[in-house]
């Protein structure tokens, strides 16, 4: 019930917020430690309200991403929503390519990416899945980094600020980014992970890290899998894993059972890092 009522106080701001600037203004301009960023004034559950509140956001990320960049990396943002980490990340390497399924969002991301003139961060508008055609994809409102494909269960977790439900493009990415490699990539699609990794064997191939979220009501709820089918699109490129949440680094033979421990749990991890060495 308390979860609940926290959301309805937030969507409720959000409409206030919406008709205080006025129906026709689309964006506010934040200044923050890594960049100047137009969000979304109805977002009053995600980046945008922690941008306007504090001018910081996904900092302690950055900081686990940067320090495996060079001035010649190339790096796979899937889920780049606004541009808060793609942005500030292409100052420290060669290219950042920008994959954002939203098509509210990826506006958003291409006013952020011209007004910081980082002209080495390529934005492209696709939801990363495991076929290439159409799927039916929310857009949620409140937290617009929340938007997620059509769950498989309706919850009201997803559904709290009756989301549109929109077609978007979706593509395999080894077929979309065909003949690219990058060093880094990084996830955090809200449920659809598993269906982006499965579309995306040879970019992992290729790739020395991935940075990947785990939210087990998304295993659950949006996508219907179990931590074994996540780590088949997984286990075969890298050998270590790092949960920041937990303080721990364990070898390949250890992935599955503490990643079962902490999906029983309901645990959830905003950043696995899963390496190659």
């Amino acid at each position: 019930m308390e979860f609940r009522f926290d959301l309805a106080i937030k969507r409720a701001s959000a409409a206030i917020t919406k008709k205080v600037v006025g129906p026709r203004v689309k964006g506010l301009v934040v200044e923050s430690e890594t960049g100047l960023f137009v969000v979304d004034p109805e977002d009053e559950y995600g980046v945008g309200r922690k941008l306007r509140k504090s001018g910081r956001y996904g900092v302690e990320e950055l900081k686990r991403i940067t320090p495996l960049l060079t001035s010649e990396s190339r790096v796979l943002i899937v889920g780049a929503h606004i541009g808060t980490l793609a942005i500030p990340a292409s100052r420290h390497c060669h290219e950042v390519a920008a994959i954002e399924a939203n098509p509210a969002s990826f506006a958003l991301l291409q006013m952020n990416i011209d007004l910081n003139r980082r002209h080495n961060c390529r934005p492209m508008h696709i939801a990363a899945s495991d076929e290439n055609g159409v799927l039916e994809f929310l857009l949620n409102r409140v937290n617009s980094g929340g938007s997620k494909r059509l769950p498989k269960v309706r919850k009201y977790m997803y559904y709290y600020d009756d989301p549109e439900v929109a077609r978007v493009q979706c593509a395999r990415l080894d077929d979309y980014l065909d003949g690219s490699k990058f060093d880094v990539v990084v996830m955090d699609i809200e449920g659809s992970e598993y269906h982006a990794l499965k579309g995306m064997q040879n970019l992992l191939a290729g790739a020395k890290v991935l940075f990947v979220e785990f939210v087990p009501h998304h295993f659950r709820y949006v996508s219907d899998i179990t931590v074994e089918q996540f780590l088949s699109v997984i286990a075969p490129h890298f050998n270590r894993l790092t949960i920041p949440s937990k303080g721990i680094t364990v070898g390949a033979d250890e992935f599955e059972r503490i990643l079962t421990v902490m999906f029983e749990q309901d645990d959830e991890d905003g950043d696995l890092k899963f390496e190659k060495v």
